[in-house]
């Protein structure tokens, strides 16, 4: 995984038809994916259960780009260690999951995947100030996270402008999770976000059958962001 700033679309498999996942991968790929985000929950740390590492490690042969997983769980720690086995690129823990995000970051990177940090609306920047140094990517949520299409927390715009003047000219992704479609994508993207994880926005009116569908709707995502 090189590093750039270009806008970079990361489709929720949450979205996708879940008996069809592997097709799905595929076809978000070939209509122009640029990473597949993998939503992680456990029905503890939010209110919803969905994937495990096996689902991970089921998925990873048919992407060929990164696999972004997003861990909304407590504890984090003893389960890093599968979803790097499984495949995973890049593993993101929210600050909220536990009381050493400094620990996880750092057992996140010894296995050997990119390392992310995720933060609910209502969690201040002030919280990955000392953690700089630590991470590959900050996810912002724009909504509460455990489920898919919920409306957008126009409040995070401010949250992503202060993060990209905290980042300066580190090699951080800012990452946007929640409410993505081409009304609020330009906003987050201006605001200095350069991936943008989409579910419902990519995902609907789609099929595996319609793929089609997939690169329109992510077409209408870009072109909302470069106009």
């Amino acid at each position: 995984m090189s590093f750039d700033r270009s806008l970079k679309i990361a489709p929720s498999i949450l979205s996708a038809d879940f008996a069809n996942f592997g097709l799905e991968c595929e076809a978000i790929e070939a209509q122009g994916a640029d990473w597949v985000h993998v939503d992680v929950m456990d029905g503890h740390f939010v209110p919803n259960l969905t994937f495990g590492p096996a689902t991970c490690a089921a998925i990873r042969p048919h992407i060929k780009g990164v696999m972004d997983v997003h861990l909304m769980i407590a504890p984090v720690d003893p389960y890093i260690q599968a979803f790097a086995d499984a495949g995973a690129d890049v593993i993101t823990a929210h600050v909220e999951a536990g009381p050493h995000i400094h620990r996880t970051l750092q057992a996140i990177r010894a296995a050997g995947c990119k390392a992310g940090v995720a933060l609910n609306p209502g969690t201040p920047v002030s919280t990955v100030k000392y953690l700089m140094d630590m991470v590959d990517l900050i996810c912002v949520m724009t909504v509460n996270p455990g489920f898919g299409g919920q409306k957008f927390i126009h409040s995070q715009i401010e949250k992503v402008a202060k993060l990209r003047a905290m980042i300066g000219d580190r090699p951080i992704h800012i990452e946007i999770d929640g409410g993505v479609d081409p009304t609020t994508a330009p906003l987050v993207r201006e605001a200095g976000a350069d991936v943008l994880v989409a579910g419902s926005a990519v995902f609907r009116g789609g099929s595996v059958s319609k793929p089609e569908v997939y690169g329109e709707n992510m077409r209408a995502i870009r072109a909302a962001c470069d106009s």
